[in-house]
């Protein structure tokens, strides 16, 4: 696997996956040097968007050709760990199931080895007038090449979350 620092600003598709590099800025974290939650989502969306700019589909091509725009429908987060201030990352955007309506995503958020954050996340299409949208042949073909590659992706489950540390002295926070 390619390093952070390694990676074109867009990424690389790398068999099934896309490996998009993030640095983690002082305006991601919190006062304590640690990524705030929803920043995580922030980097997804930026994966993905290169993702499918290498694809040859970005977000502007797809709305003046399709009029239609790729939203989420559903997302599972498991937060495993923190990344911190200056950290270099690669978010793994891995395609699994794919329908005429909709496609399933896995994104990784790793640091070196180590996975911090791992998305599920279901995309649709949908019209400029907010209308679900069927997935049109010249995209589903786009997603084919790492769609086919990715054929296991999605048959192994999702990351168990990491249980509950007790509070000291057997305390619940109750």
């Amino acid at each position: 696997m390619l390093s952070a620092p390694m990676l074109p600003a867009s990424g690389v598709l790398d068999g099934a996956t896309h490996l998009f590099p993030v640095r983690v800025y002082y305006e991601d974290t919190d006062a304590g040097g640690i990524v705030y939650h929803a920043n995580y989502l922030h980097f997804a969306e930026r994966a993905r968007s290169e993702c499918l700019r290498l694809l040859g589909w970005p977000f502007e091509r797809l709305r003046a050709e399709t009029g239609r725009a790729w939203v989420v429908r559903r997302a599972q987060i498991d937060f495993r760990l923190a990344a911190k201030l200056d950290d270099a990352l690669i978010v793994e955007t891995t395609v699994g199931q794919m329908t005429r309506a909709a496609i399933e995503l896995r994104q990784i958020v790793r640091r070196a080895a180590t996975i911090l954050v791992e998305l599920r996340l279901q995309l649709v299409l949908v019209t400029s007038a907010g209308q679900l949208s069927r997935i049109p042949p010249m995209l589903l073909d786009a997603f084919k090449p790492i769609f086919e590659a990715a054929a296991s992706v999605f048959d192994t489950p999702p990351v168990p979350p990491v249980p509950e540390v007790p509070e000291p002295g057997g305390l619940s926070s109750r």
